[in-house]
């Protein structure tokens, strides 16, 4: 895990899901995953959409880089997780979007938070959307 993924968590949990500068503001949680080859758990903290019945959003842009993040794939290996939001851990399932509601999802994300749309501008690739549903 990168330094800086470590001061976001730290941030987020002394500070009940609060954290400051670029996120200040913004819905953050943070993504419990298993690696798909390694089954090392790892914690990514991600922006969120609350949706329907308890479930949220999350978006694999990695910044509008070419590649899925490997958070990504590794939820398409292990799709059943925890989350973060605030501090209570929920256990959820994980799956990817369809078209559809991807793009209902997304479209309300880069109105809410434009730097998606600048993610989306970055890539060539139709970034995913994962929706992670109670369990």
């Amino acid at each position: 895990m990168s330094d800086w993924n470590t001061q976001v968590i730290e941030e987020f949990r002394a500070n009940g899901g609060k954290v400051g500068g670029n996120f200040e503001g913004m819905p953050l949680l943070l993504l419990h995953h298993v690696g798909g080859k390694t089954g090392t758990e790892r914690v990514n903290p991600l922006a969120y959409q609350q949706l329907d019945e308890g479930a949220v959003a999350v978006f694999a842009s990695k910044g509008g880089a070419p590649t899925d993040p490997d958070w990504f794939r590794n939820l398409k290996v292990n799709p059943e997780t925890a989350i973060e939001i605030g501090t209570e851990t929920r256990e959820v399932r994980a799956r990817v979007a369809d078209d559809a509601e991807r793009n209902q999802i997304w479209e309300r994300q880069k109105e809410k938070v434009p730097a998606f749309a600048e993610y989306e501008d970055k890539t060539e690739r139709v970034i995913p959307v994962v929706v992670l549903e109670p369990r």
